[in-house]
């Protein structure tokens, strides 16, 4: 797997070590509060989602980093990419994603760690285009895709809740201007 530096962060794969500093980000409301149907995530469910997410760096060539702070080796969250299979009506399609500990908000991490990310996404792995998907209202979310180049594509509901979305997307081209 990929590690890639930028100033002051390690997106790395996952370390056993990982695995409570993870847990306690989503067992956090403020943080999943965005998340699915708001619902905060256990111990055993955070095991089975990092299980799931290097799966996927075998499958697909691509998945969700941990984001390690360089200056303190300390787990602030993750970000990556993931096929958003949950949203049929964008496939074929990646999608960029994005979770922060809510001591680490408002210091340009999410934003920092996307930013690489697109830039694997579209350099390192030949993308093509990438989107994001926010729910409506989460606006830390939603000016990290405009802080990418993301432009609105399309609002659409959650499938399974139900609550509004919307699609963020960039291409090569975009990218690249």
């Amino acid at each position: 797997m990929t590690e890639i530096r930028t100033p002051r962060l390690l997106l790395r794969n996952w370390h056993d070590d990982d695995l409570a500093p993870m847990a306690d980000i989503n067992a956090d409301p403020r943080v999943m509060r965005w998340i699915d149907d708001g619902s905060v995530r256990d111990l055993d469910q955070t095991a089975e989602d990092i299980e799931r997410w290097e799966e996927e760096w075998d499958e697909e060539g691509f998945g969700l980093f941990a984001i390690e702070l360089l200056a303190s080796g300390e787990l602030i969250g993750f970000t990556g990419l993931s096929v958003p299979e949950f949203l049929p009506e964008v496939m074929p399609a990646v999608a960029i994603s994005w979770r922060i500990g809510s001591q680490f908000w408002g210091q340009g991490y999410a934003s920092e760690a996307a930013h690489a990310t697109l830039e694997f996404a579209l350099q390192d792995r030949g993308l093509d285009r990438v989107i994001s998907i926010n729910r409506v209202g989460d606006n830390a979310s939603e000016n990290v895709s405009r802080k990418l180049g993301m432009v609105p594509e399309r609002e659409t509901a959650h499938p399974e809740y139900g609550y509004p979305l919307c699609v963020h997307a960039i291409d090569l081209t975009a990218y690249q201007a």
